[in-house]
């Protein structure tokens, strides 16, 4: 026997898998080298809750812990509202070489380990540099084409400074951004100590070759604590400026071919919202899915827009792309989002064929491809019609609601005879739905009776049009995107869901009886062709179609034949 409150509690189990796998806490170190002396910070982050203090005895071996600190960071991008909760540390390295963070444990969770390089410091010590350097370096130097380089740019003082400034790297034949805020930290050379800002910046080289970076200068005053005229703001003006930097920048491989070049140091392709296997997929009844790119070392503008490969036996309904970048580590990590609508057009197997990218791998030197497997997806008939698996699924076959139904299991034979199912609370629930059907069936005939005039765009008889509930839905998703576009395209699909012969808006227009409809499918190929700027409002554009197609009584549908060929003689998706 079925228990009615388990399917319940699946549901909400399956809706909280994704807040419980954001739960984890990540750990990041702001930078991943370090000379001996300098101080890096060790930062913990969670979306879901603050971070308490957490034990810090297994980094003993081979840092000194310097300070910790929380804090909280809400933000609003895409629409869609996030919180960083964040926990800092500074470390002080003990000594040379790989130095390895363990997993520390937060709560129920665990951070997963780092490593970090530390290296000797510069043979050109503070006594050549005075109280006063700057440092700047490249990670790598022998990048590629298009490949993210790390510029970090660091400035040594031991007293305090005014009216300082640092001159921005100029690189010609590369972009240069900045990357977030400047990082304060503490510095050993040879027994002194020295404060330490530290700016970076995402250099990508744009072409092949030696491209030279000019020294990075500062600017400013220092101010002599045992000097009365340092307080006034008089203080002994000094100037510094960095080593130059050349980047040796190799091109693309030969033999890479004709793929967009995608050099990153890592690159994931997932695909989100496959139904899943024990929730039937019907036909009409649309489901998302979400296809998305992250790639480390790469900006969002440089990934490939994503697209889904054609359906054979469902439409495509493509939504606006997210994209944006984050910074982890001196890294800009790109991300792009794409989200489809599928619209399921007739029973049987469903196939989404396999998506590739291949990129190249700068950290191995080799090329990888990243792949989204072949899925299949069992599309069942629309409930209550007896369409077999293969067959198209035609208008009058796709029903006013196609969620949450479901067939009375069949008597089980016995040899002693037929045996009646058991009664249970399901059974009870249809029937209710049934009677509830029935009496506003009723309803509806008794005031279309009363009504003087009948609605243009509903018609009655064995001939009238039934419209697909998946298309109608797409549409009116469509229309509040507002993208013309798209918008165009799914009232195409949705109107020759119910007149097969209509090849163009047009022709959809000509054969409509509303002349609402028809100003309102004229006013949508303005905007779409002409860039008109009265383009209709999704509101408008969804009450003007909301109760369906207002089509001509037959016979009176416009011509025939049409004297030109269609303009677009593929399938647009």
């Amino acid at each position: 026997m079925i228990r009615p409150w388990r399917p319940l509690v699946a549901v909400l189990l399956l809706s909280l898998m994704p807040m419980l796998a954001q739960a984890a806490v990540r750990a990041t170190l702001d930078r991943s080298a370090a000379h001996l002396g300098e101080t890096v910070t060790l930062n913990l982050h969670s979306d879901t809750a603050p971070i308490s203090a957490p034990d810090l005895s297994a980094l003993n071996q081979d840092f000194q812990v310097l300070g910790q600190s929380s804090g909280t960071t809400r933000s609003f991008v895409n629409g869609k509202s996030t919180v960083d909760y964040s926990y800092g540390v500074a470390l002080r390295p003990l000594h040379v070489g790989t130095l390895q963070i363990p997993a520390l444990t937060i709560g129920n969770e665990q951070t997963q380990p780092l490593t970090l390089e530390v290296t000797a410091p510069s043979t050109a010590d503070a006594d050549v540099h005075g109280p006063v350097f700057v440092e700047a370096r490249f990670d790598p130097q022998h990048p590629y084409v298009g490949q993210q380089v790390a510029l970090s740019v660091k400035l040594y003082y031991t007293t305090n400074l005014a009216n300082a400034s640092l001159s921005d790297p100029a690189i010609d034949g590369a972009d240069v951004n900045r990357l977030g805020n400047d990082t304060d930290y503490q510095a050993q050379r040879n027994g002194r100590t020295y404060n330490v800002i530290e700016r970076r910046y995402a250099v990508v080289p744009q072409k092949a070759g030696a491209l030279t970076m000019a020294p990075i200068v500062f600017q400013g005053d220092l101010l002599d604590p045992n000097d009365p005229n340092s307080f006034l703001g008089m203080g002994s003006p000094v100037q510094a400026q960095s080593n130059a930097l050349t980047l040796q920048v190799q091109a693309a491989p030969a033999s890479w071919g004709p793929s967009a070049w995608l050099p990153a140091r890592q690159l994931t392709l997932g695909l989100d919202g496959l139904p899943d296997p024990g929730t039937p997929v019907r036909v009409g009844q649309p489901f998302n899915l979400t296809l998305h790119i992250d790639a480390t070392g790469l900006s969002f503008e440089a990934l490939p827009a994503l697209t889904l490969p054609t359906l054979d036996g469902a439409t495509a309904y493509p939504d606006k792309p997210v994209t944006g970048n984050r910074v982890d580590g001196g890294w800009i990590i790109g991300h792009r989002e794409h989200r489809f609508a599928i619209v399921p057009g007739r029973a049987g197997t469903l196939t989404l064929p396999a998506i590739t990218v291949k990129w190249w791998n700068v950290v191995t030197g080799q090329p990888e491809t990243a792949t989204i497997p072949a899925h299949s997806i069992q599309v069942l008939p629309a409930t209550g019609t007896t369409a077999s698996a293969g067959a198209p699924a035609s208008a009058a076959s796709v029903p006013a609601a196609t969620v949450g139904t479901g067939t009375p299991p069949a008597p089980h034979a016995t040899d002693s005879g037929t045996r009646r199912p058991a009664r249970s609370p399901w059974m009870w629930m249809a029937l209710a739905l049934g009677v509830l059907w029935l009496l506003t069936l009723i309803a509806l005939l008794l005031r279309r009776g009363r009504s003087p005039r009948p609605v243009k765009s509903v018609r009655t008889g064995p001939d009238a049009p039934v419209p697909p509930k998946g298309h109608r839905e797409a549409f009116l998703r469509a229309a509040r995107s507002g993208d013309t576009g798209i918008q165009a395209h799914a009232l195409l699909v949705w109107a020759q869901g119910e007149r097969p012969g209509l090849r163009h808006l047009e022709a959809v227009a000509a054969a409509l009886d509303s002349q609402e409809q028809r100003a309102m499918i004229a006013a949508l190929e303005r905007a779409r062709y002409a860039g008109a700027a009265d383009s209709p409002s999704t509101a408008a554009l969804e009450a003007a179609f909301v109760h369906g197609f207002a089509w001509r009584e037959a016979g009176n549908s416009g011509p025939a034949d049409e004297p030109l060929p269609p303009l677009y003689p593929f399938k647009l998706r």
